[in-house]
């Protein structure tokens, strides 16, 4: 079975509306055994569980929890907490496997399935792909005296909490900082204030009042509306979001305006005292922060979107940061996958050595436009035709801006993007492309 043809597991594990697809408990509970017996092959014999707040993780870590113990495989519980902590948590209790049942930032009638392996990483395309056979087979229980043993970690958030803090390293700590927190309603809600206040920050922490419904509600790292506010209100110094499983971070300043993955990736590189060679962004990443990179002397290597390309990149390289737009940020030096509340102690940690705000640290970016435009073939951008139009389109640019062209890998939608110094440019371009593309689709 090759990367091309898994049918369960997309980009980030396995994610679908509840009751859809392998998104229900029948389904979840073979998908348990299968993960059991495919651990069980390789000498694997425990498998650490969270989840975040949404309603529907009680009813899948039963699920799985049932199918990991036929298959003979004992099984640890931490209850909600953040994704990445699983990964910490995974190499901390020496588990051989950590699942997070989470699907990050959507609203709570979608779920998902994520794991980890041994190390805390995403587990290889081979061990999806083993899995995914291995639930096309009878499912078979081991014998009772072989039974797997279930068991709940109950320090597991005062365990995380004081890995995240052991992780901030400025000389002085958050003493005298107003930090407004939203936790999105989500996995954060008992992890995040405790982190901030005890390193000393003044915390004003909202979105921790999750009842299952509201993660991600018009909230968190996908909805800054209300932190901006907040923090206006406040008088605040600061905003940090986090979405529903901790896995992305988002800032707003003291004046409102928001600090996304782009403006974190070039604080953390500039802001060291021995700035690294290089970091890792996306086909995403604003054209003006490549270009502060460069003069100061930090080159910028892009892949494609999914904080599972910008990992790989970096292992490669052996670099510390890495960041989409969109929040997930990689400070790999400290743990190995995105870490909002992480990413966000490490952005702290520079303002406090530097004595700086966080919008001293602002990058203008190009004016970014982008058009969708439907399409069931996206063949038509192999063509020769669509070649010699973009072609046309970039040497009208030339050195001052670029023009991204991609089919969605969720949508029957081709997504044409072009940044330039000139908006008015950026927008005509963008139009004369979506057009192009519309009129040969029609």
């Amino acid at each position: 079975m090759s990367k091309q043809t898994k049918r369960f597991f997309g980009t980030d594990g396995i994610r679908d509306r509840v009751g859809r697809g392998m998104i229900r408990p029948d389904k979840v509970l073979k998908l348990g055994w299968a993960v059991g017996h495919v651990l069980r092959e390789q000498g694997g014999r425990q498998v650490l569980i969270g989840k975040d707040t949404r309603i529907s993780g009680y009813m899948f870590e039963s699920a799985l929890e049932a199918g990991l113990i036929a298959a003979g495989v004992d099984v640890l519980l931490t209850g909600p907490m953040p994704t990445p902590a699983i990964a910490y948590l995974t190499r901390t209790f020496s588990a051989d496997m950590g699942i997070v049942i989470s699907a990050s930032h959507n609203p709570h009638h979608d779920n998902g399935i994520k794991f980890f392996d041994a190390d805390g990483q995403k587990v290889a395309d081979e061990v999806e792909e083993a899995i995914e056979a291995a639930f096309h087979h009878d499912l078979k229980m081991v014998p009772s005296e072989a039974l797997g043993k279930a068991s709940r970690i109950d320090d597991a958030p005062g365990r995380y909490i004081e890995f995240c803090k052991s992780t901030y390293d400025a000389p002085v700590g958050l003493k005298g900082l107003r930090i407004v927190l939203d936790c999105a309603n989500g996995a954060t809600y008992h992890i995040a204030p405790s982190v901030f206040s005890e390193l000393g920050a003044e915390v004003d922490a909202i979105n921790v009042s999750p009842d299952g419904l509201n993660i991600n509600a018009g909230c968190g790292a996908t909805d800054l509306i209300m932190l901006r506010q907040r923090v206006r209100e406040a008088q605040a110094d600061l905003g940090i979001a986090f979405d529903g499983d901790g896995d992305r971070v988002m800032f707003v300043d003291s004046e409102g305006e928001v600090f996304d993955g782009d403006d974190v990736l070039y604080l953390l590189a500039t802001g060291q005292s021995e700035r690294p060679q290089g970091v890792v962004g996306t086909v995403m990443t604003n054209m003006a922060i490549e270009q502060a990179l460069a003069e100061q002397g930090i080159k910028l290597v892009r892949t494609p979107v999914g904080d599972r390309h910008v990992m790989a990149a970096l292992k490669e390289r052996r670099w510390c940061f890495g960041a989409e737009p969109s929040g997930h940020v990689l400070c790999m030096h400290r743990l190995t996958t995105g870490d909002g509340i992480i990413a966000a102690l490490q952005v702290l940690a520079v303002l406090q050595r530097t004595g700086t705000r966080l919008q001293d640290w602002r990058v203008n970016k190009f004016p970014n436009v982008l058009r969708n435009v439907r399409c069931d073939d996206p063949s038509i951008l192999e063509t020769t035709a669509w070649k010699e139009r973009l072609a046309e389109a970039q040497a009208l640019l030339g050195e001052q801006g670029r023009i991204l062209v991609r089919p969605s890998g969720t949508e029957p939608l081709i997504r044409v993007m072009v940044e330039a110094q000139d908006a008015a440019q950026a927008e005509a371009l963008a139009q004369a492309l979506a057009e192009w593309l519309e009129t040969k689709n029609s």
